[in-house]
């Protein structure tokens, strides 16, 4: 009696595993990893948009005559900087930027790595009677 739309598991699939305490604390740190994975992956395109402004602003200001000086955003004050301050600044502020997003990439690897195993031992006991996947 099985319809289209929702197809019941063959017997095969159907697991009637219990769930005991070390399997829920499984399922909680997967969630949680979960969670601070999104968080990780949200910073980490944050920090990739404010490097290409940065990127921008590098080539915006080799346009610029040495004489002049050159409005940079701190916080939310501008300050006045020589040429040579101004493109100073912007490779320092690159070069933390690429840091950071390194560090954020190996934190990520480093979850994504730790989520991997969590699932093959949960898939493991529970198959398909179980969702770990991204919707």
């Amino acid at each position: 009696m099985s319809s289209g739309k929702f197809p019941l598991l063959q017997r095969e699939e159907e697991r009637d595993a219990e769930v005991t305490w070390e399997d829920q604390q499984r399922i909680n740190q997967f969630s949680r990893l979960n969670v601070r994975l999104e968080n990780l992956e949200d910073e980490y395109k944050g920090q990739k948009t404010e490097k290409e402004y940065l990127d921008d602003l590098a080539t915006e200001i080799e346009l610029i005559d040495e004489e002049e000086l050159v409005p940079y955003k701190i916080g939310d004050a501008f300050i006045m900087l020589s040429l040579e301050q101004a493109q100073a600044r912007v490779e320092r502020d690159k070069a933390a930027i690429d840091s950071h997003v390194d560090e954020l990439d190996s934190q990520i690897s480093a979850i994504t790595t730790e989520m991997d195993e969590l699932k093959r031992a949960l898939y493991a006991k529970f198959g398909q009677a179980i969702n770990l996947e991204k919707s």
